[in-house]
This record gives C-alpha cells, sequence and structure tokens, in this order.
C-alpha cells in the first residue's frame, strides 16, 4: 500500500499558477516587479524554437511549453517532498514482558500423597506439576525461568519465552533429584541473583513454593529476605501441605521422608517484606486458587501494539526531477 508521510505538501503545486496568475506586480522605486534577466533569454529561444517551445500565440504572456515541462520538475520535487512510502502488512509487538522465576522445592518430602485429583490421591510433586504448568501456558506474554531446589539449588531454565521448553523441564523433575534437605535461602538468593540483570525493575517476580524449612545451606532464610528486600523484587510464596509436619509416615507406615514442619512464618515474612503475598495450599483446588489469584494480581498487557514495515520511495521522484532539469539543461544549450 502507498502511503505518503507528508500530504499536505502537494498544496504547493498550486504554488507556480499562485505566483503567475494572482500575485499582482511588485512596484516600487526601482519600477515593475523584479525582472529575472533569463526569463528574456527563454522568450528568444521559444521564439526561435517554434512550435517545439510554443504553447500559444505570441501575446499569451510567453507561456511555453518549457513553462510546463519545467512544472513537470516542481511537480515531481513536490512528490518527493510528501515523501511517498510502501507500507507492507502490520506486525504484531510483543506487550511489555514480566520476568517470572519459579523457584521450586523438590526435596523428597514432596512425595507425600496428600492432595486429591479427581478423587484419587495424588503426591504433592504431581500437583503442583499441574498447575504449575497451567500457570506458565496463561503467561504468554511473560519470560519464565525455573530454579529447582532441595539440598543444593539449579537453574533449569534461565527466563525465556519458550513456554513449551520450561513446561517439559518442569515434567522432568523429580523429588529427592536436588537432595533431600531444604535450602530456601539459597534458593532465594540464587533467584535474585538471575533477575538482577532484568532491564524495569517493576518486572521482576518470584514465585517459591516449598512444603518445608530452611534446614540447610549457606545462606539463613533472614539473609535472604535482606538481600530481597534489597534488590526490590516482589516474591510470592506457596506453602505447600500441613504446618504440623504429619508425612514423615503414612497410616503408620514409615515412608523415609525426613520429617519436617513447613515454615509458614518465614514465608509470610518474605512476602511481606517484598510487598508479595504469602498463600496457602493444602490440596490441589487450592494450588490452583492461589496460581489463579497470582496470575490475577499480576496481569497480562492485552493492549496489542503493530508496526508496519514502511519503504521509503520519495528518491524516485527526486531523481526524476533531477534528470529531466540536466534533460532541459543540455536542451537549453544545444538551442543557444
Amino acid at each position: 500500500m502507498t502511503h505518503f508521510a507528508f500530504p499536505h505538501a502537494f498544496s504547493l503545486l498550486l504554488l507556480p499558477f499562485i505566483f503567475r496568475y494572482i500575485v499582482p506586480a511588485v512596484k516600487g522605486l526601482h519600477g515593475d516587479a523584479l525582472r529575472i534577466p533569463f526569463l528574456d533569454d527563454l522568450e528568444k529561444i521559444s521564439i526561435k524554437s517554434g512550435s517545439l517551445w510554443r504553447m500559444g500565440s505570441a501575446d499569451d504572456g510567453g507561456y511555453s511549453r518549457f513553462f510546463w515541462l519545467l512544472y513537470v520538475v516542481w511537480a515531481l520535487l513536490v512528490f518527493a517532498l510528501a515523501r511517498p512510502q510502501l507500507v507492507g502488512e502490520p506486525i504484531r509487538l510483543r506487550n511489555e514482558s514480566r520476568d517470572i522465576l519459579l523457584v521450586m522445592d523438590i526435596s523428597t518430602s514432596m512425595l507425600e500423597r496428600d492432595f486429591n485429583l479427581n478423587g484419587k490421591r495424588i503426591d504433592r510433586m504431581t500437583a503442583v506439576k499441574l498447575v504449575a504448568s497451567d500457570f506458565i501456558k496463561k503467561r504468554n506474554e511473560d519470560r519464565i525461568g525455573l530454579i529447582l531446589f532441595g539440598t543444593r539449588s539449579y537453574l533449569q531454565s534461565p527466563l525465556t519465552f519458550d513456554q513449551k521448553s520450561v513446561t517439559d523441564i518442569l515434567w522432568s523433575m523429580d523429588a529427592g533429584m536436588a537432595g533431600n534437605s531444604t535450602a530456601i535461602g539459597d534458593a532465594l538468593g540464587l533467584a535474585l541473583k538471575t533477575l538482577k540483570s532484568a532491564e524495569n525493575p517493576d518486572s521482576k517476580i518470584i514465585i517459591l513454593l516449598t512444603d518445608g524449612e530452611n534446614n540447610d545451606g549457606s545462606l539463613s532464610l533472614a539473609q535472604a529476605i535482606k538481600l530481597a528486600r534489597d534488590e526490590k523484587i516482589k516474591t510470592y510464596t506457596i506453602g505447600v501441605g500441613s504446618p504440623q509436619g504429619f508425612f514423615g509416615s503414612f497410616m503408620g507406615v514409615p515412608l523415609g521422608i525426613p520429617n519436617q514442619t513447613l515454615d509458614e512464618k518465614g514465608l509470610k515474612e518474605l512476602a511481606q517484606a517484598t510487598q508479595g503475598t504469602y498463600f496457602k495450599a493444602d490440596d490441589t483446588e487450592a494450588l490452583l486458587r492461589v496460581y489463579n489469584t497470582i496470575d490475577q494480581l499480576e496481569p497480562n498487557s492485552h493492549d496489542e501494539r503493530y508496526i508496519r514495515q514502511t519503504t521509503e520511495l520519495y528518491y524516485i521522484p527526486l531523481l526524476a526531477a533531477i534528470a529531466l532539469s540536466f534533460a532541459l539543461s543540455l536542451a537549453l544549450r544545444r538551442i543557444n
């Protein structure tokens, strides 16, 4: 589609006629309107050239075909000034996105089968995979990253728009892969380090999920909370399971899972220090409500923005005007 960036420039096409017919001759101390020396030469040339230049009779005020050729040059220059452009199809721009880092506890305590799905018991790890993967699919405008932690913390997926890759990594994780204990402080420290390079400080979010307390690692939870407060990174915390610590056995049968309690106080303190929110999830439905709530608290931007690829074409009439001017100049020299 052809488009003109400055269509108002076409009003200049009337300028030569305004000067010729409307603007009166200027009279002053030096007589009539200022005469341009080469106009007499042009008149002589048009007389000599006969029908080649002459448009009308001798009393038509000197109007000639040469004038109209000069006008074509002027018109081409006006077209160039109007900046003709070739505009392509609209291309959708990605909206301003958030950097969301999912920090998930995969210690062996996540194997506790105290969640329900469609009337069946499932372990906490499976419930987290189901709900978190659904959350990732909804964040189609955001970069998502994934940190898994237990005794050690690992950045499994850097921040990316590739939702499928993050989801695949999420489903491939198993409880105990990072150790049996829970180092929340180290995991939070790694998350803060990962998000430190984000361009927009208001777009950085951490969602930390755990079912235990900080019982390992080199960084205490208090130290990690101070770091998060200093970095001003909003952190949502999710406590999974029961705070009473009942998952060391099931129906009196030892499961070989370390017995630990959920540190709700520490998770609340972390959320409050970073202007986030603490959520408690006792079952699959509660966990789903938690992620839906976070999705509403951090909505996607739905303002669609488009750009069109634009190719400038002003050089075409400009080059044509230059070529025609050069041709007229050569013609004048030959006539002389």
